[in-house]
């Protein structure tokens, strides 16, 4: 039965993360990199200042309406996307597309700073608020109102379905479990802890968590994110300089394999130029979620003053998860000898570091993986929150039971697919594959309703260069949020 599923998996995700969703990926960025005029590398240094910049600048976050600091926003979404697809998703994409996977990595995430930036842009302008005058935004709330708005009247609901589409696709990486399965794998592989008790042990804290609500999340993220970042930065600049002398030929396997393959060797199977395409795009999007809309649910809720203000967060988010942490686990991988060793996921990020700091560079990263994981998983937990809100928000005591029943058995799949996994003996590759069949119809869908509503966003970003930057003339009259929080006064 696993190798039927696991044969249909690889027929579907071949066909799912093919030519045209890579090429959906690549020219949606490239289309809102143009059409802003090149903000992310002609404005590199503005959007850097206002935003690694203005951490510690308190009154920074606290600006505008919303109900999370921008801070807090940034971190936890950053939490949900540095995590398991930077240490075992970026391992994984190595160890099948081979070294140049890194190469399709990083053009996908230049161009998905701007994709990036006119989703979280999108999401603060159409939000909407709850009964309490909390915001909540992300695709299904953009789709409704913007595609709705661009539609004829007479299929103006057409919107409502795709929203629903949407939501549905999105939803069904709940039961993927790869975030649990991987964070489990990567840290028994450093601990002598049977892989189902630390299960059970892992999914019983990510409750504990989640069970304080939104508010717990974001501040738990807010508390773990950078300094576990900083930390797992260090360490791994420190296998790249033991290994300096191999980064000529550690930057030669990636552009030679990015346009040619890479040849079998040690225990690497051998790719094609293809594989190296396929998985480094694939990884990119899970990996800082560029295009797959997840990260602007919590981004909607930032307290925020201008919906590109935190498009920029989303340019940083990017730039930080990809360009940062992906590129030197990457190399700590490549440039360590790991990468040709067979072995895939967490673990051949845990072998990469113990190359230099033995068991005890092993042990770190377990608990690097535990920590980003953590923040991983509890951060998608408010991504599924803002699912239930938008689907349920005509009915409140309805919705308030299903989000309390949602906190109970959220941690479920992970353990199940932990159970299912080794109890089938199965690869980690496998759990990889559920997760880009699960993504790719949310993804493809949000992205062609992003490029739909691309003239909403140019526009606020020509209003917020006016207002903010000095570039242009500011109109009055525009609106810079969609609609206005029911208790700010007038």
């Amino acid at each position: 039965m696993a190798s039927v599923i696991s044969d249909f998996l690889d027929t579907a995700v071949g066909f799912l993360w093919g030519t045209p969703l890579i090429v959906l990926v690549l020219g949606s960025g490239a289309l809102f990199t143009i059409g802003t005029g090149f903000f992310q590398f002609r404005h590199f240094g503005y959007f850097m200042k206002r935003t690694f910049g203005s951490l510690f600048d308190k009154e920074e976050h606290e600006t505008g309406s919303g109900h999370v600091s921008a801070f807090n926003a940034i971190a936890t979404a950053v939490g949900g996307a540095v995590g398991v697809g930077n240490i075992g998703g970026v391992a994984t994409a190595i160890a099948v597309g081979g070294p140049g996977a890194l190469f399709w990595l990083w053009v996908a995430a230049l161009l998905g700073m701007a994709l990036k930036s006119a989703e979280v842009s999108l999401a603060c302008y159409y939000r909407s608020y709850d009964e309490d005058g909390q915001p909540y935004g992300g695709p299904t709330y953009y789709i409704q109102k913007g595609i709705g708005e661009l539609l004829p009247k007479n299929i103006a609901k057409v919107a409502s379905v795709l929203a629903v589409i949407f939501g549905v696709g999105f939803a069904s990486n709940f039961f993927s479990g790869v975030q649990g399965y991987t964070i489990v794998e990567g840290f028994t592989s450093a601990f002598p802890i049977p892989i189902l008790v630390f299960g059970v042990i892992y999914s019983v804290v990510v409750w504990i968590i989640i069970w304080g609500g939104g508010k717990r999340v974001v501040e738990f993220a807010g508390k773990i994110v950078p300094f576990m970042i900083v930390l797992f930065v260090l360490a791994g600049l420190g296998v790249i300089i033991v290994n300096i002398s191999q980064l000529p030929a550690a930057f030669s396997l990636i552009f030679k394999g990015a346009f040619t393959g890479t040849a079998a060797v040690g225990g690497f199977a051998g790719a094609a130029a293809s594989a190296a395409i396929q998985t480094g795009i694939a990884r990119s999007v899970f990996s800082n979620e560029a295009g797959q809309g997840s990260s602007t649910m919590v981004h909607s809720q930032a307290k925020v003053e201008h919906p590109v203000r935190q498009g920029m967060w989303g340019m940083f988010e990017v730039f930080v998860d990809t360009m940062v942490v992906c590129t030197i686990m990457s190399l700590t991988i490549i440039m360590s000898g790991a990468w040709n060793s067979g072995v895939e996921g967490a673990a051949l990020s845990v072998s990469a570091y113990g190359t230099v700091y033995g068991s005890i560079g092993a042990k770190f990263v377990a608990i690097a993986i535990l920590l980003f994981g953590l923040t991983t998983q509890t951060g998608w937990f408010m991504y599924y929150d803002v699912l239930l809100r938008h689907a349920l928000k005509d009915n409140i005591a309805l919705k308030n039971k299903i989000i309390t029943f949602f906190k109970v058995i959220y941690p479920l799949p992970g353990l199940i697919t932990i159970f299912y996994t080794v109890q089938n003996g199965l690869p980690t590759g496998f759990v990889w594959k559920v997760t880009d069949f699960f993504c790719a119809v949310p993804t493809t869908l949000n992205i062609i309703c992003v490029i739909a509503m691309s003239g909403v966003y140019f526009k606020l970003v020509k209003d917020y260069k006016a207002r903010y930057m000095g570039i242009g003339t500011v109109d009055p009259n525009f609106k810079v949020f969609y609609e206005k929080n029911p208790n700010e006064e007038e």
